[in-house]
């Protein structure tokens, strides 16, 4: 399961920081999958989650309706968008989980 291979991580650390936060926002729950650990509400998916050779990888799901005045984001895809952190930014990492809640809210 990927949950286990990321608590194996050398970025284990920061793999819990990062899911500290995500369930610390009212109502995200987390689902352990094979392959990718994803975080949702009631009105749907929000992201999911994975270490990478580098840190951690953030994948928002709705990342393409996002705006991205941070520049963080990365991908072409039709829905979604990665973003990056060797630290765990969490101003950033709020700034697309905060609008990845608005998009689910206003579905």
């Amino acid at each position: 399961m990927q949950f286990d291979k990321d608590l194996q991580s050398d970025f284990k650390e920061l793999f819990l920081k990062a899911r500290a936060l995500l369930l610390s926002y009212d109502g995200i729950v987390e689902t352990k999958k094979e392959r990718i650990t994803t975080y949702s509400n009631d009105k749907g998916g929000i992201c999911h989650m994975r270490t990478r050779p580098y840190g951690v990888d953030f994948g928002f799901l709705k990342g393409a309706r996002m705006k991205d005045k941070l520049g963080l984001l990365t991908g072409q895809g039709k829905a979604i968008r990665v973003l990056q952190q060797k630290e765990l930014d969490k101003q950033a990492v709020a700034y697309y989980i905060e609008q990845a809640i608005e998009i689910n809210n206003n579905k």
